[in-house]
């Protein structure tokens, strides 16, 4: 009969016990996960079974951790994200969500760029932890990255972005992600990304301050290549802060953006 052990279809002798499969399989294993479910008594397996073992603190080799990933994914997807680049252009509120939702779909390949320090503050938001406070952004997220999916390559540049060196380190990407503050700085990069690698998506942020309805957060399309994400309205400023709700919403619009983009659909 025919089961799934770790997202992998395997053909299996009838009667064989979820037991009998981890001694044959990982006897190592300390967690039996059948259909779901952790299983800490024998049962005997049945055709359709759905079984994962599971070693605590081991890390998966590339080709089972990607397996896993792929068996979640829509069949066509994962091969493609897997071929992808994508660039982060800030690693704050915005821009490290992004990343981690990229990092867990398995895009093949990220490249982060941000001048600032992880500070106290931050953690109200940003994908980072108390540990991590005075370490520059960029490297900080490349580490927490690779503990969530150590295959994907990511690059990270320690550096402020400029009208000269947003070309060179963004030229390779599929689709580049806005994620500063300033709106000064937002102008800049539009400006350039558009003009300096013309063909080349851009997803920005704008509006997601305070505790405003979660639906009031959109991704439209504002130009040919250019797609915004946020309500357009809600600056931070004092009395209304940046809060990890709606500073999240937003970047998982830009992340969904990017994935569809990615896959050839329109984002809004």
């Amino acid at each position: 009969m025919q089961i799934e052990i770790n997202e992998r279809p395997t053909e299996i002798a009838s009667g064989t016990t979820l037991q009998q499969l981890r001694g044959a399989v990982k006897p190592e294993a300390d967690l039996c996960i059948r259909n779901g479910f952790p299983e800490s008594e024998d049962v005997p397996l049945a055709a359709g079974d759905r079984v994962v073992f599971i070693r605590r603190g081991e890390i998966p080799a590339a080709g089972e951790l990607e397996a896993l990933m792929a068996a979640r994914h829509t069949p066509g997807v994962h091969g493609r994200i897997k071929a992808a680049t994508v660039g982060i252009a800030g690693c704050g509120g915005l821009g490290s969500a992004v990343a981690v939702a990229l990092a867990r779909l398995g895009v093949g390949r990220l490249i982060l760029a941000d001048f600032d320090v992880v500070e106290p503050s931050n953690l109200n938001r940003q994908q980072y932890f108390i540990d991590q406070i005075g370490l520059p952004k960029a490297l900080a997220l490349r580490d927490n990255l690779a503990r969530i999916n150590p295959y994907i390559q990511v690059t990270a540049h320690c550096a402020r972005l400029t009208a000269e060196n947003i070309p060179p380190y963004f030229s390779s990407v599929e689709v580049l992600v806005e994620a500063f503050d300033g709106a000064d700085q937002k102008a800049m990069l539009a400006q350039t990304f558009l003009t300096q690698v013309p063909g080349k998506p851009l997803v920005m942020g704008s509006g997601m301050a305070g505790f405003g309805p979660s639906n009031s957060i959109v991704t439209r399309r504002a130009a040919a290549n250019l797609y915004l994400v946020g309500d357009g309205e809600t600056e931070a400023r004092p009395g209304e802060g940046l809060m990890a709700p709606r500073v999240g919403i937003a970047a998982h619009h830009q992340a969904n953006a990017v994935l569809r983009l990615l896959l050839g659909e329109e984002p809004t």
